[in-house]
């Protein structure tokens, strides 16, 4: 009675939260592995189980090996968005931490992409990313050119061979700002101490960040990797804006909505459960090392 009296009220006020997560997460995850292992690949229902069928098919006899194309896609979108976000967030937020001048105006407009949606700015850089050369120029391909700067200009989205890269450039124009503040944050964040002790030892300002200042922002690196990874893995309404459901940008996300038009559900359930272990695969290890770093401190 007396566990109860103790648990009883807080168990009470999460229980809504806790079915709610029950059912529309867990329980849903649950529907779909289900709806994977069957047969269900159109609307007149399953005639039973084909255990692990399905994921064979998605790496072996999926046509034009769409699954795995979408899968490359996705691996050369997320390493071209991780480099140019953490890279672009770094170097900003290293310039505001040496005190520029207009600190308050440049983190705001590095910020500002953060409150546009992936389908607006999907549309803008649609524009910006026109694949035509020439007279039909338009976009930066148009602006290349008025500067005579015709080498520059670019089919974009439209190459076959590096679309994908360019395809990221859009997601790393709107997140970067993001990283910046994150990694602002872990500057601000750094003891003033620190920073004396290592003036007082004679370390100049290359020692200072390399081996006092850069060490500490490790936390807060692999956070914003993490955070990213996971969105660059779901990235569905940004790709679509600029491209539309197209060879050569698609990725899972994209996958698994256009296999759900044609009501194959299994092989769209089956493709979802690969995009969970994928992200899985990214956050539980984090969550891992967070709680290990938390019960050592």
């Amino acid at each position: 009675m007396r566990r109860l009296r103790h648990w009883g009220p807080g168990l009470l006020l999460l229980s809504p939260s806790l079915i709610l997560l029950a059912v529309f997460v867990y329980g849903l995850i649950a529907w779909t592995t289900k709806v994977s292992l069957s047969d269900e690949h159109n609307a007149r229902g399953s005639k039973g189980f084909v255990g692990i069928d399905n994921y064979k098919n998605l790496f072996t006899n999926d046509i034009q090996d769409r699954f795995t194309h979408s899968l490359k896609n996705l691996l050369i979108f997320t390493l071209v968005f991780l480099v140019g976000a953490m890279l672009l967030g770094l170097l900003w937020a290293f310039l505001l931490e040496r005190g520029v001048r207009g600190e308050g105006f440049f983190r705001t407009v590095y910020l500002f992409p953060m409150a546009v949606s992936f389908i607006a700015s999907g549309v803008v850089w649609r524009w910006l990313m026109n694949p035509l050369k020439g007279d039909g120029a338009g976009g930066l391909n148009a602006v290349f050119g008025s500067l005579h700067l015709d080498f520059l200009q670019s089919t974009w989205w439209t190459n076959p061979d590096w679309g994908m890269a360019s395809m990221a450039m859009p997601a790393v124009w709107q997140l970067s700002g993001y990283v910046m503040a994150l990694f602002l944050a872990g500057f601000r964040g750094i003891p003033q101490e620190l920073r004396e002790a290592a003036a007082m030892d004679g370390a100049s300002t290359y020692r200072l960040y390399r081996n006092v200042i850069f060490p500490q922002l490790t936390p807060v690196a692999l956070s914003a990797l993490i955070i990213l990874g996971h969105m660059s893995m779901k990235m569905f309404d940004l790709i679509m804006s600029v491209s539309g459901p197209q060879w050569l940008t698609e990725v899972p996300a994209i996958y698994v909505w256009q296999t759900l038009l044609t009501s194959d559900y299994a092989k769209s359930a089956a493709i979802s459960i690969v995009l969970l272990l994928l992200v899985a695969v990214v956050i539980v290890p984090y969550l891992i090392y967070t709680n290990r770093a938390e019960k050592n401190t």
